[in-house]
């Protein structure tokens, strides 16, 4: 593994032109941890992103280009939207040909009907220019995500942006990013470590397992689909449906992947498409079954826009930690 260093050259550029809106606050909402995350930089017309890939550590930047509405001279067909992209590190380049999925210009709605019901339809009209992102890899998703099991996510956004401060490096580039530590790196981590850093035993355990597996977890995101793909995440320690779930959906753009075992996501379901405050997963799946290949999308879609179901119980009291 390459180590990344101070250098700010760009090492390559690219233009990347999408047939639709999209908006990357939304859109980009799954790879951000908070404000506070040192990884990565949304705003409504830019992002950057620092990164580990197959070759290297690297930094993308992509910026809204104002030159929008014109046509494509090659192919003749509208362009809703214009990116002009550059990149740095040895990484850089592996992230360039990847720039349009984590852009969502890798997002296929084919199939997708959102008038089937009328809150899904809502959502739809309320986030236009919400795509789902593909970053080709889980290096970077995989840990943040375990992080995130079974605690609230203030909980989690603390814990990743400790542990990118305490163990992370540099990015490439002059946006000052940071690199969070790579899997291999953290599989020799001490549990004290991950407990200073307000990650409990069970998450740590999690965490060193499913990144001595980080190759195997890469290999089945991009070389499988479907039931076995998702089997196969799930035979590595660490990484249960949810967790799965969320990998594919991120890491390979999977429009139908769905969170099964989360706490909230069933309830947010059942409350918007049959008005129950409170379901199970089973109610869940079926009443996204007519949805199927873009349940995990409706999902997306709900939490972005939909109303969340009543309360019924106190908010969990966090206790004050020092701040960020």
């Amino acid at each position: 593994m390459s180590t990344p260093g101070s250098d700010t050259e760009v090492v390559g550029t690219t233009t990347v032109d999408l047939d639709h809106p999209v908006d990357l606050l939304q859109s980009l909402r799954p790879l951000v941890a908070s404000r506070h995350d040192p990884t990565i930089r949304v705003r409504p017309d830019a992002l950057a992103r620092a990164a580990h890939t197959p070759e290297g550590p690297g930094t993308l930047v992509a910026e809204r280009r104002p030159d929008v509405g014109t046509s494509r001279p090659d192919v003749g067909t509208p362009r809703a939207e214009r990116f002009a992209v550059r990149a740095y590190g040895p990484g850089g380049r592996w992230l360039l040909d990847r720039a349009p999925g984590l852009l969502g210009g890798r997002d296929d709605r084919t199939g997708f009907t959102p008038g089937l019901h009328r809150a899904v339809a809502r959502a739809v009209h309320r986030r236009p220019g919400l795509r789902l992102i593909a970053t080709g890899s889980v290096v970077d998703v995989l840990v943040a995500t375990i992080i995130a099991q079974r605690v609230t996510s203030l909980e989690a956004a603390r814990s990743w942006t400790r542990l990118v401060r305490r163990l992370g490096r540099p990015a490439p580039g002059p946006h000052g990013l940071t690199l969070p530590p790579h899997p291999r790196e953290l599989t020799r981590t001490p549990v004290a470590t991950f407990h200073e850093l307000g990650i409990e035993r069970a998450r740590a355990r999690r965490i060193t397992a499913a990144c001595a597996a980080v190759d195997h977890l890469d290999a089945a995101l991009l070389g499988l689909a479907g039931t076995a793909r998702l089997a196969a995440l799930t035979a590595v320690e660490g990484v249960g449906p949810w967790t799965a779930a969320h990998l594919v959906r991120v890491g390979a753009g999977d429009a139908d992947a769905v969170e099964v075992g989360d706490h909230n996501v069933k309830h947010l379901v059942t409350w918007n498409l049959a008005g129950r405050p409170r379901g199970s997963d089973e109610a869940m799946l079926a009443l996204l079954a007519p949805f199927a290949g873009h349940r995990g999308r409706v999902v997306r879609l709900l939490a972005s826009a939909g109303p969340w179901p009543p309360r019924f119980a106190h908010r969990h009291a966090l206790t004050p930690v020092e701040r960020l």
